[in-house]
């Protein structure tokens, strides 16, 4: 077996962290009642007997007991309800790798995966691009040779690249430096987010530094492909390191599910725990919204909002709350005068990423997501806040409802 560098694990082995929470499972069931996945199927048993259960019998060099951990969608919420600390979903993600080893990835799994390829590709040929992921024939034509659901929601692609304007852009120079990990969504698909975190940040003192960076791997991670994402995360991991070597500065992003990957995920995931460029990464990485609540409880943030008189719908994602500092988005929109904000109470829109785009998976993920959806009609809101944008893309796909990341009624309040 292949040994990754920095990680001192075969790829047929849990970390240490991950088997060692094995016996803390108390068998509860608090995770099976709490999983948005098995309480709409009967593929997924539940993250209990996938996860704990299921991990005792799978012997390294030896066939998988069982294959509907395949199913499970990797929102994590499992490991965040357990009482007694195990680390379920990241044992099923261990698991389903094992299985693709065995099986073999799909083609759709290995184009998908890749954002940064796609991006790429798409960025110079938007208008034909988007024409053609609106074009009902070419989305089912998609479905039959890729495995890619007709009705899946696809964003459309900006035509330019936040690196670009970012390139162009001159910070000003306060002494206070931030690094900004933008991730895949801001630089191909959102780069006016990406945009107003610099304007955001600017505002309150900092110079905005933005390294040449790519994907950090999630995708590949989430459907199995770990080594394709241990390379992935290691090289963005080296292009971050060096621009953060002194004490104080920072790196902050504004794609949850990518900034928990540095921060957590890829270290215990992938078993890159030890890997030194990766560790000084994820011990400076900051969501932009943790940044700015920690910024304001320390009496630095500016408040100078003025009023936003709406109504807006707030969805705290799965990985947003993966980073165990409650919901920081919240305390941020209520300094905002004249915003009233309606927290949604359901756990989970149901896409996990790449995962409510396979065709075998988009139903399953849409009645995962259905209580949410519900809740959001019926909260009368006409817009929704959301940390995650795969999230907003299948909140707006499902409801109808323009979705945008919190940090765009903080720029509107600012009046930047």
């Amino acid at each position: 077996m292949s040994t990754e560098a920095g990680s001192g694990l075969r790829d047929d082995e849990l970390p240490g962290l991950l088997r060692g929470s094995l016996d803390h499972c108390v068998k509860c069931t608090i995770c099976e009642t709490a999983c948005p996945v098995s309480n709409v199927t009967p593929l997924f048993p539940g993250p209990k007997y996938c996860g704990p259960q299921a991990e005792r019998y799978r012997v390294a060099d030896e066939p998988s007991v069982e294959w509907s951990v395949d199913y499970c969608s990797g929102c994590g919420i499992c490991t965040q309800v357990c009482p007694q600390g195990v680390k379920i979903a990241e044992i099923n993600a261990q698991a389903r790798n094992k299985i693709k080893r065995e099986h073999g990835v799909a083609l759709r799994d290995r184009i998908i995966t890749r954002p940064t390829v796609l991006g790429r590709l798409g960025t110079p040929v938007a208008p034909v691009a988007n024409l053609s992921l609106r074009l009902r024939p070419a989305r089912i034509l998609a479905e039959k040779l890729l495995g890619v659901h007709r009705e899946a929601p696809a964003p459309r692609f900006a035509g330019r690249r936040f690196s670009r304007w970012a390139k162009r852009h001159t910070s000003p120079r306060t002494g206070r430096k931030v690094v900004y990990f933008h991730g895949c969504g801001t630089e191909y698909y959102e780069p006016w987010e990406g945009e107003k975190v610099v304007a955001l940040l600017e505002h309150n003192g900092f110079e905005v530094e933005v390294p040449k960076q790519d994907c950090c791997g999630l995708p590949l991670q989430s459907s199995g492909l770990f080594d394709d994402a241990r390379r992935t995360v290691l090289r963005l991991a080296r292009a971050l390191a060096p621009f953060v070597r002194d004490d104080d500065t920072i790196i902050v992003g504004n794609a949850t599910s990518c900034t928990l990957m540095l921060k957590r995920e890829a270290r215990e995931i992938l078993g890159l725990a030890d890997d030194p460029a990766l560790k000084r990464v994820s011990e400076r990485t900051w969501d932009i919204c943790e940044l700015l609540l920690d910024l304001h409880d320390r009496g630095e943030l500016r408040t100078d909002f003025r009023p936003v008189n709406e109504t807006i719908a707030y969805h705290a994602p799965c990985q947003q709350q993966g980073h165990f500092i409650g919901k920081p988005a919240l305390d941020l929109l209520a300094l905002i005068p004249g915003l009233e904000v309606r927290e949604m109470t359901a756990r989970c829109c149901g896409v996990a990423g790449t995962y409510g785009l396979k065709a075998e998976k988009y139903e399953i993920a849409m009645k995962a997501g259905d209580a949410l959806f519900t809740q959001i009609r019926a909260s009368g809101a006409p817009s929704v806040a959301c940390d995650s944008e795969t999230c907003r893309w299948q909140i707006t796909h499902a409801t109808g409802r323009p979705s945008v990341h919190p940090i765009d009624y903080l720029h509107r309040a600012y009046g930047l």
